[in-house]
């Protein structure tokens, strides 16, 4: 989306912080106990546990912490029960906010999302109120190299995938959700390695923010949701202006 895919390049510099403190382990194996848990612990049967491991395997996880993570999903291990919950949610300027949690501790989500959002600017919203503004989709990313756009769309099409939209300095290919890991092989075999591949809830229509004072507080929004312990995900339907984005540097 030209002249506001700022935000795009925001996520990807958290996703890089996120990864060098050592979140990302937690939330992959957090992933991977869920997927186990609803779909049982063979990958070769459980298409969501395939594509966590391939994630969690990209993002250097240890194989013992992937097989730990299983083990605990499909009850091996016994301990807490968790609970897989996703929460929707308006922002400042309408903005709207789906937030996947994984925790051992329903209520106590509940109430801190309530006091979080009420300070923030934001609210509950019903269920289903936000949920029809996003598709449920395959994403993963992979360096521009010298590919063009026209070269990139290519690859995608011959990969299985459904679309290629520009993230700065990679491109970001989007697959159905049954197609992820497919696609992420096809790649492999072109010589492309796929970055951070995942399933994710992708805006429909985003929200172009030009109003510097409302991004700050929704960005502001996102990255409380985002920090919050518990939390997996955080998907969101706003874009940042390219005239506003030195400002928030």
């Amino acid at each position: 989306m030209a002249g506001h895919n700022k935000w795009s390049k925001i996520k990807r510099s958290k996703a890089v912080i996120d990864a060098k403190r050592g979140g990302v382990f937690s939330k992959m194996s957090k992933e991977i106990t869920i997927a186990a848990k609803h779909g049982g612990g063979n990958p070769d049967l459980n298409a969501r546990l395939r594509t966590a491991i391939l994630a969690a395997k990209a993002a250097n996880v240890p194989n013992d912490n992937i097989d730990r993570a299983i083990k605990k999903g499909t009850g091996e291990l016994g301990g807490v029960i968790i609970d897989e919950i996703t929460y929707e949610s308006y922002g400042p300027g309408g903005v709207a906010f789906m937030v996947e949690v994984v925790t051992d501790n329903r209520n106590r989500v509940a109430n801190d999302f309530r006091v979080l959002l009420s300070k923030n600017g934001g609210t509950f919203a019903d269920a289903g109120s936000v949920a029809y503004q996003f598709s449920r989709k395959g994403e993963l990313r992979f360096d521009k190299g010298n590919l063009t756009e026209d070269a990139a769309m290519e690859l995608a099409l011959e990969a299985g995938a459904d679309d290629v939209q520009d993230g700065g300095d990679e491109w970001l290919m989007y697959t159905a959700t049954d197609q992820l890991f497919q696609v992420v092989s096809a790649l492999k075999e072109k010589g492309v390695t796929a970055n951070a591949p995942k399933l994710i809830h992708k805006a429909n229509t985003p929200i172009v923010l030009t109003d510097i004072e409302t991004a700050k507080t929704v960005i502001k929004l996102y990255d409380l949701l985002d920090e919050y312990d518990d939390t997996q995900n955080v998907h969101s339907n706003f874009e940042i202006d390219d005239s506003i984005a030195d400002s928030l540097d």
